[in-house]
């Protein structure tokens, strides 16, 4: 799982000798190091170009302070840092486990008893945290990694003082939607606190049990919702668990006051006041400080054999790990290390840490034994293990577990070293979306290295997320931890944009989507986000337009009738809000109807309204419910106007309502380039490349990747050149004389700033923002014999 050391890596940081690469993301790398005394620690070097910010270094030196304050051994103790080097790092001791998140991932709930012991430990934890005066403020399945010996809390990042004023302004939610309590969601800062943390910990102990969060899934501002005005779901708990069904409502209470105190819950499940119990985690032994112990101390480690407490398939994953991390590599010499000393350690072997207490070696044993596939190195012993499980891995940019931060992003093969991604739903529903952008982007890339003037060539590397919102941050991750990738394309849907547009941020890579654009992303604030399309509600108001236009052709107002359907959440709101404002602006008010979420009898729906005599209908949804308006309204034989959002383009609108769909009109953000004279030469290139006609998205995917290439190859620098920027990262700075690509962020601004004329439209944004701000790309169809007819741009009023 670790890569060599690359040529111009530093062979060692401060008292760490650094054995090999753990993994790389958007804010750093992290190196697997070690002492000389052979305790191993992860250190999390930041990218020179963060520390460009003047605020990057007192935020770093405030996480650094923070952790340093807590004591406790499910707590991942700081064991050294160097906030004020050119580039700032951190050590932690090391855990070579999986996060609890990517283990019921992966395996499923947790048993029963497992919960138990995972909430006493955790809550000894918090006990700790808020002993130091703090709240996490992000206590979630990702920030907690699971080894045989207990669970680390980890990624003190958003954690402040319970005293201090808040850092981010006071508006702004923060913390993990899903695992954030009501106090948080309504971005109420004052009272964020350690019951804040309480109500987390039931969070993640739900999800724990029920493999589920538990108040579902689906959009930041929908879980925001529920977490605010509607009770967890907890069925499904094992029948075992009546303790931990009360403790779990206590934690969820509504009202802060209401919520146990951590100290109360670790009492209560393992019995402090004795002392010595099996799970009594929040002290350690007399004399010692949790970063001088590492691992959990005996005495307060689960009874009996400490991987107990969990399932033999994620005991048996955390054994396959560490069997890895023990056979570590001798040194590479690296660019790093040119002085006597630093090539003469970098050339030294690399020195077997000592003895643990029973006289096994903390790394690979010369020892063979018979294993089912013949002799081979004998596994690690759970003691040898416990050795090694001393800490936590802080992931780089993210503080994700042992698990994310390992995974191989780098290109691979003879690919070129630089490239753009595209993130999209390549395999689900949306596919036919998603490949039509992966085949535009690609075209793009494959014109541009084909360019005898390019600085240097591009690769195009693709992550599928399946239209899946919790899929997606995965698929994310594999771009932002490729430092070869300099900017994605995508996501291809609403919900998977919002569930990564964190995960872009944190690493400083440019995200562009191309067919998602909501009113939800743009609120996040982000700042690696670059919207190629029109909003939803841009793309709505020509709905209103057509009747307004209609009206005042023919003389008379007649009655539109707005049917919002809440299965749509903030999408439906969005089209239903635009449309009626430009209609009530034109004195020609709706009949609106508002359909609760999953109502699937909508005909009720649909008779009330031709009955108070609507003349039109908008349908403010998706293409599902669209298909149950469309036959009830054929049914009943309406033939006035019907229209829709984007979201109506869809071919499962047209398949399923079949006959019923015919002659409705619905807007769109992408081209029809048959119809486009100046998009000619990408339809004959399209065709030729691909041997099919463009299909929708695939042009303003083109258009995308091409503005995302211009403004790479203008700010390539020459290679070695001493224009005093800071490096990519400590690796990437060119040693052969080519040119190189713009830093991330950099490449984010200049993006935002840019002017571009594609072929589908023209393309402004607004600097700060990132959003959309050029001219077309809002576009009109009928549905006509089953297929999409294009009629142009869409309507404006006069």
């Amino acid at each position: 799982m670790t890569e060599p050391l690359r040529p111009s890596d530093p062979a060692r940081l401060g008292e760490y000798r650094l054995l090999g690469r753990l993994g790389a993301g958007g804010m750093g790398v992290v190196y697997l190091g070690r002492t000389t005394e052979g305790a191993l620690a992860a250190l999390k070097v930041i990218h020179a170009e963060h520390t460009d910010d003047p605020d990057f270094r007192a935020r770093f030196r405030r996480e650094v302070d923070l952790a340093r304050r807590v004591s406790s051994p499910w707590a991942v103790p700081v064991t050294a840092a160097a906030p004020d080097a050119a580039e700032p790092w951190l050590a932690t001791a090391f855990v070579p486990g999986p996060s609890l998140a990517d283990a019921v991932g992966r395996h499923g709930p947790l048993p029963v008893h497992s919960v138990r012991a995972l909430a006493g430990m955790l809550a000894g934890a918090l006990e700790a945290v808020h002993a130091a005066g703090l709240a996490h403020r992000d206590v979630k399945p990702a920030n907690v990694l699971l080894a045989l010996d207990g669970p680390r809390l980890i990624d003190f990042g958003i954690a402040r003082a319970t005293d201090e004023t808040a850092l981010t302004a006071p508006e702004r939610v923060i913390g993990t939607p899903g695992y954030l309590s009501p106090e948080q969601a309504l971005a109420r800062g004052g009272q964020v606190g350690a019951a804040s943390d309480v109500f987390s910990l039931g969070c993640l102990l739900a999800y724990a049990l029920l493999g589920r969060p538990p108040f579902g899934t689906g959009t930041s501002p929908v879980l925001l919702f529920r977490t605010v005005h509607e009770e967890p779901d907890l069925d499904g708990l094992p029948d075992d668990s009546a303790d931990l069904r009360r403790l779990l409502l206590s934690c969820l209470a509504k009202d802060p006051a209401d919520r146990p105190a951590a100290e109360r819950i670790r009492a209560e499940l393992v019995g402090a006041s004795d002392g010595d119990t099996a799970l009594d985690g929040d002290t350690t032994p007399e004399g010692d400080t949790a970063a001088e112990v590492g691992a959990a101390p005996e005495g307060d480690a689960p009874e009996g054999d400490a991987a107990d407490w969990l399932p033999e398939a994620i005991v048996r994953s955390i054994a396959d790990h560490a069997d890895e991390l023990l056979a570590l590599p001798d040194i590479e010499p690296t660019a790093a290390g040119h002085s006597a000393r630093a090539r003469e350690l970098a050339n030294e072997e690399t020195a077997a840490p000592p003895p643990t207490g029973d006289g096994d070696q903390a790394s690979a044993g010369d020892d063979q034994a018979p294993t089912e596939h013949g002799t081979g190195p004998a596994r690690p012993t759970r003691r040898r293990l416990l050795a090694l499980s001393g800490g936590a891995l802080l992931a780089a940019g993210a503080g994700a577990g042992a698990w994310t931060v390992l995974r191989d992003g780098s290109g691979t093969g003879g690919e070129p070293r630089w490239a753009i991604g595209v993130q999209a739903d390549l395999s689900g529903e949306g596919k036919a979306v998603g490949r039509a952008q992966e085949r535009g982007a690609r075209l793009a890339v494959e014109q541009y290295n084909a360019g005898e003037d390019r600085p240097f060539e591009l690769a195009l590397r693709t992550a599928d997320d399946g239209g899946d919102p919790e899929r997606a941050p995965g698929a994310a991750r594999r771009l932002t931890e490729d430092t070869g990738v300099l900017a994605a394309l995508g996501p291809s849907s609403e919900a998977t944009a919002l569930a990564v547009a964190d995960t872009y941020d944190e690493a400083w890579l440019a995200m562009l989507p191309v067919s998602a654009g909501g009113i939800a992303l743009g609120a996040k604030g982000s700042r690696s986000v670059v919207l190629c399309r029109p909003d939803n509600a841009t793309l709505s108001a020509p709905l209103a337009a057509h009747l307004i236009n209609q009206a005042a052709r023919n003389g008379e107002k007649g009655l539109p009738g707005l049917l919002q359907d809440r299965t749509a959440e903030t999408y439906a709101w969005e089209c239903a809000t635009i449309t009626s404002q430009n209609l009530r602006s034109a004195r020609m008010p709706a009949y609106p109807r508002v359909v609760p979420a999953d109502l699937k009898d909508l005909e009720p729906v649909v008779t009330d309204m031709l009955g108070a005599g609507i003349d039109s209908l908008v349908y403010a949804g998706e293409a599902a419910g669209a298909v149950r308006v469309a036959r009830a309204l054929a049914a009943a034989g309406f033939e006035g106007p019907r229209l829709g959002p984007p979201a109506l383009t869809e071919p499962r609108f047209r398949e399923r309502a079949g006959e019923a769909a015919e002659g409705w009109l619905v807007t769109a953000s992408f081209v029809d380039v048959a119809e486009t004279p100046k998009a000619a030469d990408f339809r004959t290139a399209f065709r030729e490349r691909f041997g099919v006609a463009a299909p929708p998205y695939a042009a303003e995917a083109y258009d995308a990747a091409k503005l995302v290439l211009r403004e790479i190859k203008n700010a390539a620098k020459p290679g070695g050149a001493k224009d005093g920027s800071p490096r990519e990262t400590p690796s990437e700075e060119s040693q052969d004389g080519q040119p190189r690509p713009p830093k991330r962020g950099e490449l984010v601004k200049r993006l935002r700033k840019s002017t571009y004329e594609g072929v589908t439209k023209k393309y402004v944004f607004d600097p700060e923002t990132g959003s959309f701000q050029g001219t077309g790309g809002v576009f009109l169809y009928e549905v006509t014999e089953g297929s999409l007819r294009f009629r142009g741009d869409a309507p404006t009023v006069g």
